[in-house]
């Protein structure tokens, strides 16, 4: 068949290429970059946040036997909206779908996106869906739960929040996360297969798990060897922390994100196992156990090298602040005259140290990209400048039994773990 997929170079989209493809089908991908690693029947560059008309896409789909659109973004940025995204660009689609006749449209919703959707997130996903049923085309409406694959932002979450040694969560939400393959392997038989009539489809796992229980099964199987201290907080709290932490660049908790995962994200199993063919896999088999000991590490990683980065941070601005005259200037001062510095000379090497040590401290927890790399990199060469002419200056301070010198050791092993797994800026364009 010739299929048209949309977002074919995102989470989703990427791995149904290259089933579809490998089923032996032309497979035309439509996304805003070509960053694929597999040879495509043929591309369409389109940008979703730019809404094309209906009119622009008919000529496209001349003799397309499916078209399936699994664009979808999580948190919405200034050119990246849910409105634009999720609505408005996939009901155009949609719509040229009805004029060229396309045979079949699969729309890969979310699990909530229904009558009780209540965030942005589910009411856009929900507009499309209900723009899709009101055309004279057929079409299938698959609602994924929560979606698991190594490769999936979500699942990194879920992984760090597993092996972490307390977790606290909220009170009360049960899940039914699905595993990726079983998501493609339900859209590809839909391609395969056209239902005889339009349907609505949950895309879900075997049965529903509280939250603590799937973090424990991901435990598990992540090989981790004792059970995690688990404190569950009320909702409302829950929510008041998240629309904190949703004002963090990057974070992926927010009030929205929280409040989906309370409401709850289950569905039932039956129709979604028939289309398979088989019951979906359990959560005890999302992870290979050959690759468990790597994403063990790259989730405990995950969250370890904030804490490491906001450490860092820290001891450069607590040194700043000290040295600016929480410690008496004067015996500040005497450290300097030791050092062979005397008067004003001493006075301002006193307080431009001081200075960077603020600076470096506060870029450390808001530099991003190529600043946040030339800023982790100074930070090694002002330690080993530090450590150099104490060395030739003051040997003595080597032998301090609370280990001044020494210390600086792990922090420039520390910091130089930061700078090598800082993301170049092909992995950030990728993500």
């Amino acid at each position: 068949m010739k299929i048209l997929v949309a977002g074919a170079s995102g989470f989703i989209g990427s791995h149904l290429v290259r089933a579809l493809m490998a089923q032996g089908h032309h497979v035309i991908g439509a996304s805003r970059s070509r960053d694929m690693r597999t040879e495509l029947w043929a591309f369409v560059r389109v940008d979703f946040a730019e809404v094309p008309e209906p009119s622009w896409w008919v000529p496209h789909l001349q003799g397309v036997d499916v078209v399936i659109n699994a664009v979808g973004i999580f948190r919405e940025t200034a050119q990246q909206t849910f409105e634009a995204l999720h609505h408005r660009a996939p009901a155009a689609l949609f719509t040229a779908c009805a004029v060229a006749g396309v045979p079949l449209v699969i729309q890969v919703s979310a699990l909530g996106s229904d009558n009780q959707a209540a965030t942005a997130y589910h009411l856009s996903k929900r507009a499309a869906d209900d723009a899709l049923r009101a055309l004279p085309v057929n079409a299938a409406i698959v609602q994924p739960s929560l979606v698991y694959s190594p490769q999936g932002a979500s699942a990194r979450f879920f992984n760090q929040l597993a092996v972490l040694p307390v977790q606290v969560l909220p009170q009360g939400p049960v899940v039914q996360p699905v595993h990726l393959d079983d998501v493609v392997h339900g859209i590809v038989a839909l391609c395969q297969s056209p239902p005889a009539s339009s349907l609505t489809i949950a895309f879900v796992g075997p049965q529903p798990l509280a939250l603590r229980q799937y973090l424990a099964e991901l435990r598990q199987a992540l090989g981790m060897p004792r059970p995690a201290a688990v404190l569950e907080l009320p909702g409302p709290l829950c929510l008041s922390l998240a629309s904190i932490a949703g004002r963090f660049p990057g974070s992926f908790v927010n009030r929205d994100a929280v409040s989906m995962l309370l409401r709850g994200n289950v569905g039932d199993a039956g129709n979604f196992t028939r289309l398979l063919g088989q019951p979906p896999r359990p959560v005890e088999a999302f992870i290979a156990p050959d690759l468990a000991p790597d994403l063990r590490r790259q989730a405990i990683l995950g969250w370890m090298l904030p804490l490491m980065n906001l450490s860092v941070a820290l001891v450069w601005i607590w040194t700043g602040i000290v040295s600016l005259g929480l410690y008496p200037v004067a015996d500040s001062l005497q450290l300097l005259n030791d050092f062979g510095l005397h008067g004003a000379l001493a006075t301002l090497a006193l307080y431009t140290a001081a200075l960077l040590d603020l600076a470096l401290g506060v870029l450390t927890l808001t530099a991003r990209g190529r600043l946040r790399r030339w800023v982790l990199a100074l930070q090694l060469v002002v330690i080993a400048a530090y450590t150099a002419m104490i060395t030739v200056r003051l040997p003595q301070w080597w032998l301090h039994p609370y280990g001044p010198i020494s210390k600086n050791l792990p922090m420039v092993m520390v910091i130089g773990l930061l700078l090598a797994l800082e993301p170049s800026r092909q992995e950030k364009a990728g993500r």
